[in-house]
């Protein structure tokens, strides 16, 4: 602890993000859910026929030609959609604009931002217990007396995800509070909430471009939702940084929003990729739900997680083991490619423990 410190800094339990390779490490990379193709080459054409020069002056502040893209893609007018720089950075806005004046409820299994989020802004919340195989209990998420409610849908890293009918429920529960439904992982074979934004003016939808558009190195997310709601997201941006988004940053990611053929075939590669590997690690003994993301969770019944995961290691292959309990008894596993998951499976045949 620093002596420079306040005492809020002094008791954060900041995010732990994924191992990364160092310079020169030659890993299998799938501990942090990237995607294991390019970007759409529209996308790099965009970034490199930027104007230079422009470089020296301010981005558009409302990132105006990306929130445009969003909205014709879902179907929103723009003023529905509000941009910044990656999901997270959309999540900590949501967090600060619409939480705080009561208990706020989320799983006690998913993104581990989310109670960080609650340290550092002063957020008293509620992490609602799961069931035994990670489901949510919906009835706890109906209850009366929060001050908002946050999903991952489909949750992380459980791979669960719930029905359009079951987030109308929660919808219903809740008119006068904000329901926010973080959809990282949506594209692969998950259903989006959006079109609950015609019905209901309490939801906030969370997307990204780091997962199935393969942008998580340039950090653009979304957020859709009622006009009303995208003031308020616009109201604390604008007290804190009004520039979310660079130039190259606003270049790509209208280009790969618009490029909708690569996208859609680069989400059917990871989706078949995904049920190949599914079936060859039931038949080597390990228990997995059926997934609807680009990540699977996994354990095996006589194999300790921990152990796996520091076997892997050596074998140059980086998957996520999580600490704390009920999770330390799985294997988060980002999905590769064809060759990157059978160097996984080879290795997970090899292993034998005492």
């Amino acid at each position: 602890m620093s002596k420079f410190w306040n005492k809020k800094t002094a008791a954060l339990s900041p995010y732990t993000p994924g191992e990364q390779p160092r310079d020169g490490e030659k890993l299998i990379k799938l501990n942090t859910n990237e995607c294991p193709y390019p970007p759409s080459p529209a996308v790099i054409r965009a970034i490199a026929a930027a104007d230079n020069d422009l470089l020296r002056l301010y981005p558009d502040p409302d990132a105006s030609a990306v929130r445009r893209a969003f909205a014709r893609l879902n179907g929103l007018a723009t003023e529905q959609v509000f941009v910044g720089n990656g999901s997270d950075e959309v999540l900590a806005t949501a967090f600060q604009a619409f939480f705080g004046d009561g208990v706020l409820r989320f799983p006690a299994v998913s993104y581990s931002f989310y109670p960080v989020y609650c340290g550092l802004y002063r957020i008293e919340f509620e992490a609602v217990p799961m069931r035994g195989d990670f489901s949510l209990d919906l009835d706890a998420f109906l209850k009366p007396g929060s001050s908002g409610v946050v999903l991952a849908n489909p949750n992380a890293p459980t791979t669960r995800s719930l029905s359009l009918d079951e987030i109308r429920q929660i919808l219903r529960a809740h008119p006068e509070e904000v329901v926010l439904v973080d959809e990282a992982y949506v594209d692969f074979g998950g259903e989006s909430a959006i079109p609950l934004l015609k019905e209901y003016d309490n939801l906030l939808v969370v997307q990204t471009l780091s997962k199935s558009r393969a942008l998580a190195g340039l950090r653009v997310g979304f957020a859709a939702g009622s006009p009303e709601l995208i003031k308020g997201l616009d109201r604390v941006k604008n007290s804190f940084n009004s520039y979310t988004l660079d130039r190259l940053a606003i270049a790509g990611a209208e280009a790969a929003l618009e490029d909708t053929a690569y996208f859609e075939s680069i989400v059917r590669r990871i989706e078949a990729t995904r049920e190949r590997t599914a079936g060859m690690l039931r038949a080597l003994g390990f228990s997995l739900p059926d997934s609807r993301s680009n990540f699977l969770f996994v354990t095996h019944p006589r194999y300790s997680a921990v152990k796996l995961f520091a076997y892997l290691k050596q074998r140059h292959i980086l998957v996520r083991y999580f600490s704390a309990p009920p999770l330390n008894r799985f294997l988060r596993i980002t999905v590769g490619t064809d060759g990157e998951m059978d160097a996984l499976i080879r290795a997970l045949g090899d292993y034998r423990e005492d």
